[in-house]
């Protein structure tokens, strides 16, 4: 079995989940949608001994990205290297305007712009984890979910969900692209695979193919 560990916390108003990558043993972090509370983060995996080293994101709704500045600048005040943002090429304009990744109207408007950019396919591997990016677009344009083909995992951000799908009515949304992106991109990889979204509980490939309503 894989030594790879994913650990989780739930955060920000939209109880979204943030998720932790890491390595039996290895202090090395990843770190995917910081929801909201950077330094709550950043404490919290201090406090297991744990070194955030890079930052994931699914997509750039203001929920998943609002504990950004906050964990780097946790990070600056303890000397440590500001932390490289990875996420979807397609989604880099979504990032850069507070009105398309609601954060404006959330009430607290949050632009970035990633360090790293992923095409659809891409494997990259940090904290000696190598993951895939597989964009799927639909929730947002540049909506993205991380497969750890060695730990048979993903990471689904709101692509989908236990018995849902992510929600389409915000900002270069589509529903027939979200399900097309389900269908051909995520129901393809092995039905044990577990499914780790961005809100809600657990789930598996598997499962979703025969129970979720909106795929059938």
């Amino acid at each position: 079995m894989a030594d790879i560990k994913i650990g989780s916390i739930v955060l920000g108003t939209c109880s979204t989940n943030t998720y932790f990558l890491y390595r039996e043993g290895n202090p090395d972090t990843i770190v995917i949608d910081p929801a909201d509370y950077g330094e709550v983060i950043y404490e919290k995996l201090e406090g297991k001994g744990m070194k955030p080293v890079a930052i994931m994101l699914t997509h750039g709704h203001f929920d998943h990205i609002w504990g950004i500045e906050g964990l780097q600048k946790a990070m600056e005040k303890r000397g440590q290297a500001a932390l490289q943002v990875y996420a979807c090429k397609e989604e880099e304009a979504l990032l850069s305007d507070a009105s398309k990744n609601v954060s404006a109207m959330a009430g607290r408007a949050y632009t970035l712009k990633p360090d790293v950019l992923l095409e659809d396919g891409e494997k990259v591997t940090v904290a000696g984890i190598t993951l895939q990016m597989i964009a799927t677009p639909g929730h947002t344009a540049g909506g993205a979910c991380y497969y750890v083909e060695e730990a048979g995992f993903l990471i689904s951000g709101d692509t989908l969900f236990a018995e849902s799908v992510g929600r389409t009515d915000f900002p270069t949304g589509s529903m027939s692209t979200l399900v097309r992106s389900i269908k051909e991109k995520l129901f393809t990889l092995p039905e044990e695979t577990k499914v780790y979204p961005g809100h809600g509980p657990s789930t598996t490939i598997g499962y979703e193919k025969e129970n979720n309503p909106f795929c059938g």
